[in-house]
């Protein structure tokens, strides 16, 4: 797609794309409301959707473990099972081989694979990207596109959109498709309002609340994220962080962002304002950063101060990519620079060990792409100033995916996934019969 054919679909109106507002029976879920008493119909549904978020979370299970999981009788789980996998919203899956300790075959059932799928979206300063993956997590496609960098939050939002639009017609779906959405974005973002803070001047985000903004556009349920937070969660599930139960990501770049995931959960802080690493002082008396604080860690490790440092050698038209790939080629005034970056974050990071031995920390963003000589001064650092027992069992390496935009989208999917409400409810409506008796849910418009 032309930056000018992208220009000319951001001025229509949002109206235009059939993926936003105008998707009947679903909008922004709120709390289950049960409008037919303790009726027995009542009480079906809510079974299903208790057996509905047992398999979203536990993956493919069998029918006995399901009624003991949900304290119900086999007869009744057969029952809602048999007639979810009739509407497709289940699908029975074999046991391997390995797994049969009597030799006989039991069928497990699991989400089918074609009831739904979930979508992640990521937002750079010129970029956005897009991840479709079944409910198995498996990815169905990637794609990004090119947006001006003063483009407005609105016209991301079409662009957006438009390439979610795309991308459904080219795989035979459709709007009715997507259970929900992950959405990415840059600064932090309240956990309890979903508006972006005002950390980052002249982001196109600031102000504004996201979540509620993507939703009614959407007409899905939607998870509003950091950047960073959502690069962790792909780490974790697919990348360099795959099964630590603990596990740090750092994200290093023009700003230095962290991310903390506890047993497959992000950890937020008390209003979604944990991780921001690259403001910690290391120096109280050094100058005054933009958030307010003296001596911050971005002013020395961010990619602004990396390539003030360096562009006398390397020209100012140098990027903090050509700085790690000239670190990796072994210039020597490059790995020197970001092997004292590394040190640095080291340090810092070391006083987060003794804090909260996060055991894994794996390290994103193109500074990290210079390879070892960033990742052993880190994990020098470490060990030389956290206590004992924590430097020397903590792992530093470097994360799977390169390009923090594909992780963020990956990311942003599989947060639909783990930890977005009610997705039980909305799946089990998707394939409701038109004009069934269905609970009611609050907001869906």
């Amino acid at each position: 797609m032309s930056v000018n054919t992208l220009n000319e679909l951001l001025l229509r109106p949002l109206s235009a794309f059939r993926v936003l507002t105008n998707l009947p029976g679903h909008g922004n879920l709120g709390p289950v409301t049960v409008t037919n008493g303790g009726s027995l119909k009542s009480l079906r549904r809510t079974n299903q959707e208790r057996v509905l978020t047992l398999l979203l979370k536990n993956g493919p299970m069998h029918r006995a473990e399901i009624a003991r999981q949900i304290d119900v009788s086999r007869a009744t789980v057969s029952t809602i099972v048999n007639d979810l996998i009739e509407r497709g919203v289940l699908e029975q899956v074999g046991v391997p081989a390995s797994g049969r300790l009597d030799g006989r075959v039991r069928e497990r059932v699991a989400i089918s694979r074609t009831a739904g799928v979930a979508a992640g979206l990521d937002f750079t300063l010129d970029r956005i990207a897009l991840h479709l993956c079944d409910l198995e997590r498996r990815e169905l496609a990637t794609q990004s596109v090119r947006v001006p960098a003063d483009a407005s939050a609105s016209h991301r939002v079409r662009a957006a959109a438009l390439l979610l639009d795309e991308t459904l017609d080219a795989h035979g779906l459709t709007g009715d498709d997507v259970i929900g959405l992950g959405v990415g974005v840059p600064g932090q973002v309240a956990t309890a309002t979903g508006v972006v803070g005002p950390s980052l001047p002249g982001q196109p985000w600031a102000g504004l609340n996201v979540r509620e903004m993507f939703e009614q556009q959407f007409g899905r349920p939607v998870m509003v994220e950091n950047n960073t937070r959502v690069e962790a969660m792909a780490e974790y599930l697919w990348g360099a962080g795959r099964e630590a139960a603990t596990m740090l990501y750092v994200n290093l770049t023009s700003g230095i962002g962290a991310a903390l995931v506890l047993d497959g959960r992000l950890y937020r802080g008390a209003i979604g304002g944990a991780g921001e690493l690259g403001h910690l002082s290391i120096d109280h008396n050094g100058p005054t950063c933009p958030c307010g604080n003296r001596g911050c860690l971005v002013q020395r490790a961010g990619a602004p101060a990396i390539l003030q440092e360096l562009r006398p050698i390397l020209g100012n038209e140098a990027t903090i990519e050509d700085v790690a790939e000239a670190a990796r080629a072994g210039d020597r005034a490059s790995s020197s620079v970001l092997a004292d970056v590394g040190w640095v974050v080291g340090q810092c990071l070391a006083s987060v060990c003794n804090l909260l031995d996060p055991g894994r920390i794996v390290v994103g963003g193109p500074v990290a792409t210079a390879g070892p000589v960033v990742l052993d001064a880190i994990a020098a650092g470490i060990e030389r100033h956290a206590m004992a027992a924590v430097g020397s069992t903590t792992t530093v390496v470097q994360a799977d995916f390169e390009d923090s935009a594909r992780a963020g989208v990956r990311g942003g999917a599989a947060l639909v996934l783990q930890e977005a409400p009610h997705l039980a409810s909305l799946l089990r409506r998707l394939t409701d019969p038109p004009g069934s008796d269905t609970t009611t849910l609050r907001g869906v418009r």
